[in-house]
């Protein structure tokens, strides 16, 4: 395993706004994604205008995190007339990198803004050596491999292209059930385009069959051995697997999630930004993360695990998966802003009493167990809960925990 591959490893993170892009910073991601109020494939989010985006790349650079603005759906000939101007302004905010689909898109960038970094988008669908080496021929700095493709086949796309091509893949996170995410159901059904950023998701919907004949009446569709008639898929978890993502040749290991929660943001980065540090200090074959680590894929709401594609085709418990139930057994309650005195300020998230045992998630850290005592609200004065969203509140504590650190009790 060359170490030049362990070297090279990046930590991409999510960003679906200010907030999130706040917890992919602090709990340790090298580079972040996120989108623009046009051209993103993520329309449920809120994103960033052209003030936000600003100041997102002069807090991520601030740090040496790099921003890669998505602007990956296909235009239409008339957002054609927009998009120039639209990547011009990008680029003196100074983001990193755009991530394309389009072939179009990525000539234009590369005539109006030759200096930015083009990253070729999931949604192109590359699964092979040639398209790869097209899009660098074409420009490209880096690829995003498709979903379905195995770590053998990532490896061989790797060995027959530049070595300064970056291949970056979907590590952990949603599984989309149809190829590289180009789907045309949501449209269909309600009407939203998901090539376009606005996907419904009706994929993950509860369905039963009616007849016509027999009004009122629904038959559950049912899985079996034979097969299914289900679209929901698992989520995917690599992280017991690092050290074959870098022998495959994975440059940037990406986190899919912008649509999800800042706690998730924080938690998932978190794990992953510990786990490559402790791979990088123990870069054997066998390596595991910390049982710590692991744990904390549990801590987050999700879907079952499962590893995708990366070790063949997946088996019929591994893909398609019946109900689609998020599991959700923790909560956010808190997020540290100050320590002072022996007393833990932060702001509310979700309420919790005098008494409560909470957990503490420090970045790249176990976390630990702290007793809620002397609860106090923002005038100080003692208070038996904190029912309020976002109230201010503090509490005596003796160890000082870091500001923006998580505080979360198990349901």
């Amino acid at each position: 395993m060359a170490q030049n591959n362990i070297d090279r490893i990046e930590l991409l993170a999510p960003a679906g706004d200010t907030e999130r892009l706040g917890y992919a910073l602090n709990f340790g991601a090298d580079a972040v994604y996120l989108g623009g109020t046009m051209f993103g494939m993520r329309a449920g989010p809120k994103n960033f205008d052209e003030n936000e985006l600003s100041a997102a790349v002069k807090s991520a650079h601030d740090i040496g995190v790099k921003v890669y603005l998505t602007c990956n759906t296909t235009p239409r000939n008339d957002e054609l007339k927009v998009l120039p101007d639209f990547l011009r302004r990008a680029a003196e905010i100074g983001v990193d990198a755009f991530i394309v689909t389009d072939i179009g898109v990525l000539k234009l960038a590369k005539e109006v803004v030759p200096d930015v970094d083009i990253h070729i988008s999931t949604q192109a669908g590359i699964v092979n050596y040639m398209s790869a080496n097209e899009f660098y021929n074409m420009g490209a700095k880096r690829i995003v491999v498709a979903r379905e493709l195995s770590m053998d086949e990532i490896a061989e796309i790797r060995a027959k292209t530049p070595d300064d091509l970056e291949i970056e893949a979907f590590i952990h996170g949603a599984m989309c059930m149809s190829f590289s995410g180009r789907c045309l159901l949501s449209n269909y059904l309600t009407g939203r385009d998901a090539n376009r950023g606005d996907c419904a998701q009706p994929c993950r919907w509860k369905y039963t069959i009616s007849e016509t004949k027999r009004e009122g009446e629904y038959f559950p569709i049912s899985e079996d051995t034979e097969g299914t008639y289900i679209m929901n898929s698992r989520d995917m978890c690599m992280i017991e697997h690092i050290p074959k993502l870098v022998e495959a040749g994975i440059t940037s290991f990406k986190i899919e999630g912008r649509a999800k929660s800042a706690y998730y943001t924080g938690v998932v980065t978190n794990a992953y930004r510990t786990a490559i540090d402790e791979y990088k200090k123990n870069p054997t074959p066998d390596f595991m993360p910390s049982k710590w680590i692991l744990d904390e894929m549990g801590k987050v709401s999700y879907r079952e695990y499962c590893t995708g594609f990366y070790f063949g085709h997946p088996s019929d418990d591994a893909q398609i998966f019946y109900d689609g139930i998020y599991k959700r057994d923790w909560d956010v309650v808190g997020i540290v802003e100050d320590y002072k005195d022996g007393y833990l300020f932060a702001e509310q998230r979700n309420k919790f009493c005098e008494g409560d045992v909470l957990e503490v998630l420090q970045k790249g850290e176990p976390p630990f167990e702290i007793k809620v005592t002397n609860l106090r609200d923002s005038n100080g004065e003692a208070v038996e809960s904190v029912p309020h969203p976002l109230m201010k509140l503090s509490f005596k504590c003796d160890k000082e925990i870091t500001k923006g650190s998580i505080l979360r009790k198990m349901r």
